[in-house]
């Protein structure tokens, strides 16, 4: 061995009477970098239990958990996430995913116990002392895991679309419609939502996949309407979705009708396989609106006889005589409305209850009654002079429309409201030639009517006029015309927190001359049909007919559903409350 080898040892005592280089007291004197990635915080308030987190944790570390003061709401599961210290990789992929940019890492990374449990902790519970520590680890801004911009959707250029009837909005294409679905983060925050509550991720997973025929099977477990939901829906569910917290919410409406739009009528049979047993009991269902036609969907796949009793010629109810074609094309409501038929329902056209056929009847020859006749009385201005002949109801308007009846709005219009109706009725006056506006008493984000029906009402070109409150109704210098007084309203907040309520300033007035007025300010429902010995034993409470849970009425035979019974007046509630109501009598005459 060589001499300097031996000697090596001996070198080192040298070292003894330098400097250390180690630090003394490492636990009290080496904080973690700014950035550095310790152990997790999260803002309870910002954070919404999309569970995003433990979805994407690859080492099982994230449990989503109740936490004791949070309950589940609209948009909030109510569940927290809950790390385990002992699992965890420290690789912040939970960060860079939350949806809200409410979970965070701090630069702590110190923490001595001997009880094992204590690393499984709920951050943000306020139990840990680096809760509050605003140094660590955070998404950039800048940078995020998941595509924010929702699919562009291909629509008729605003030119073109309020000079026919042509579907406005035409879907999307194979290519598109997988990029919106990879948007998905398959947190069901969207399930509970929904009043029908779909299975959205499920079906936004099968459009992934090009799976359409389970896709439409998902469909159909809790909305046999899912062509027409899939244009006009109200989608609450995108309202909460957990993406939108970023950027633009998954667009769940066009992918459901992009499932729709890949299968034909004809194949619907073969794919959903639905069985219709018998069991000897009979249902009639008044109203073939949303409600009617889901209850008659689920009763008949029960085993029940369902018949179906409309006043008009043709079903769909207010999604045919109220809905123009632009918005939902005819042959798609007639392909789920065919569907739900071909199962063996009867339907009687052109047969209004308490004419052609009395309530009491139905009463004695049915074993339970579901009615769902929609709102389909417009209220009145409540203004002198609102009777006059060239004073249009925005209903009666678009149920000409749909019979191929010229209305008679005249080349001047005038639409009173800001709900989907006067969207409708002043949009579809645009199409028959005329000069629209549109009076509201409100603002423009007060309206009740969707974002997307206003946005396209203005880039057709009609006129709002918003804060106008209507005082006169009055005849014009020349026949066939209108003459309308409106004065400007004063926006005042309202003292016990709601929105801000007009009041008419007196001294701002304004007359303008119309070929007609049309009033789409709202609609109650008709209970005529009701002869008074029934009508005395149900409740009617602010124009609606109260229920319990299972839609059933004070006459435990007789259900009720849709805008006549709830207070959201859309067709997927009505489609939930037919479900519903179904259980219902099932349960009510199984016993």
């Amino acid at each position: 061995m060589p001499l300097k080898d031996l000697m090596a040892p001996f070198y080192v005592w040298k070292r003894a009477f330098e400097k250390p280089y180690t630090t003394a007291k490492p636990i009290e004197e080496r904080p973690g970098a700014a950035n550095y990635r310790g152990f997790h915080t999260n803002d309870l308030d910002l954070c919404i239990g999309c569970g995003t987190c433990e979805t994407i944790c690859q080492n099982e570390a994230i449990d989503m958990v109740p936490v004791p003061g949070i309950r589940p709401k609209p948009g909030d599961s109510g569940l927290r996430p809950m790390v385990d210290n002992g699992r965890c990789c420290w690789c912040a992929l939970c960060v860079d995913i939350c949806t809200t940019g409410s979970l965070r890492m701090t630069n702590e990374y110190i923490w001595v116990s001997s009880d094992p449990d204590v690393y499984r902790f709920i951050p943000g519970t306020g139990d840990n002392p680096w809760d509050h520590q605003e140094l660590g680890y955070r998404r950039d801004p800048e940078y995020h895991l998941l595509r924010l911009e929702r699919s562009d959707m291909e629509m008729l250029d605003p030119e073109q679309s309020r000079q026919s009837f042509i579907e406005v909005v035409k879907g999307y294409s194979a290519e598109q419609a997988r990029k919106e679905a990879d948007r998905c983060v398959d947190c069901g925050i969207c399930v509970a939502t929904c009043p029908a509550h779909m299975d959205i991720p499920e079906y936004i997973k099968a459009v992934r996949d090009g799976d359409f025929e389970t896709g439409l099977r998902l469909l159909y477990r809790t909305n046999p309407m899912p062509a027409t939901c899939g244009r006009i829906c109200t989608h609450r569910c995108e309202d909460v979705c957990s993406v939108g917290h970023m950027g633009d919410p998954v667009a769940i409406r066009w992918l459901k009708r992009y499932i729709c739009d890949q299968i034909p009528e004809a194949e619907y049979a073969g794919i959903l396989r639905d069985e219709t047993p018998t069991n000897g009991r009979k249902v009639a269902i008044i109203g073939t609106g949303p409600g009617g036609l889901s209850a008659a969907y689920y009763l008949v796949k029960l085993g029940y006889a369902v018949t179906l009793y409309e006043a008009h010629p043709q079903a769909g109810g207010m999604l045919r005589y109220g809905v123009p074609s632009y918005r939902l094309p005819y042959d798609q409501l007639d392909k789920d409305i065919d569907y739900i038929l071909s199962l063996g329902v009867t339907i009687h056209y052109n047969t209004r209850i308490g004419r052609e056929a009395e309530f009491s009847e139905l009463m004695e020859a049915y074993d339970a009654v579901f009615f769902s006749t929609g709102l389909t009385e417009p209220y009145g201005l409540g203004v002198e002079g609102e009777n006059h002949p060239r004073v249009l109801s925005g209903l009666q308007v678009l149920e000409d429309v749909t019979h191929d009846r010229d209305p008679g709005v005249g080349t001047q219009v005038a639409v009173i409201g800001g709900g989907n109706v006067a969207m409708d009725a002043a949009r579809v006056s645009c199409r028959l030639g005329a000069e629209v506006t549109l009076l509201y008493r409100r603002r423009i984000e007060d309206m009740p009517a969707d974002p997307e029906e206003i946005h396209e009402a203005q880039t057709e070109q009609i006129r709002f006029v918003t804060q106008a409150i209507p005082v006169q109704v009055t005849d014009a210098p020349t026949p066939n015309q209108v003459t309308i007084q409106w004065g400007e309203a004063e926006m005042v907040p309202d003292e016990k927190g709601g929105r801000p309520r007009p009041v008419l300033m007196e001294d701002r007035m304004h007359t303008e001359t119309y070929d007609s007025i049309i009033s789409a300010i709202g609609q109650g429902g008709d209970y005529e049909f009701l002869s008074q010995d029934y009508a005395d034993r149900i409740e009617i409470k602010r124009g609606k007919v109260v229920c319990n849970q299972h839609r059933q009425t004070g006459i435990p035979k007789l259900f009720v559903g849709g805008d006549i019974a709830n207070n959201t007046a859309d067709a997927i509630s009505a489609i939930a409350d037919g479900h519903q109501a179904a259980m219902g009598i099932d349960r009510f005459l199984s016993g």
